[in-house]
């Protein structure tokens, strides 16, 4: 069985850091990009970063600058360090498996992505 669990949240001052880790289990990550994908309350779920199967990157112009997507292979594991987070940033952060198109694209887009863990809580405080 195929599992994505994100673990890391928590709840943090505006400007401060955060690192949020993606595990997978029943699945090599090796073979796939890996995204980063956040929901706020009463808003759609938005693409966040992704990395790819090259460990070519890609992010939300929202968190340029900010955030640093990573993976390690060895621990099938995928990160996502949130530096000098504001409270926009406050979501559920769900990470997933791109199953749509090559491994080697990197896609913001919700639908080319199919196996999503469960998420896990940012608040962000003033």
């Amino acid at each position: 069985q195929v599992q994505l669990v994100e673990s890391g949240g928590g709840s943090v001052e505006v400007g401060g850091s955060l690192k949020l880790t993606c595990t997978a289990s029943g699945t090599l990550l090796d073979y796939y990009a890996v995204g980063w994908f956040r929901q706020a309350p009463g808003k759609e779920r938005e693409g966040v970063s992704c990395i790819t199967s090259d460990h070519e990157t890609l992010y939300a112009d929202s968190v340029k600058g900010r955030f640093t997507v990573s993976r390690d292979n060895v621990k099938n594991t995928a990160y996502l360090q949130m530096d000098n987070v504001q409270v926009e940033d406050t979501a559920i952060y769900y990470c997933a498996r791109k199953e749509r198109g090559s491994s080697s694209d990197a896609s913001l887009s919700a639908s080319d992505f199919r196996t999503w863990g469960q998420g896990a809580q940012v608040t962000v405080t003033s």
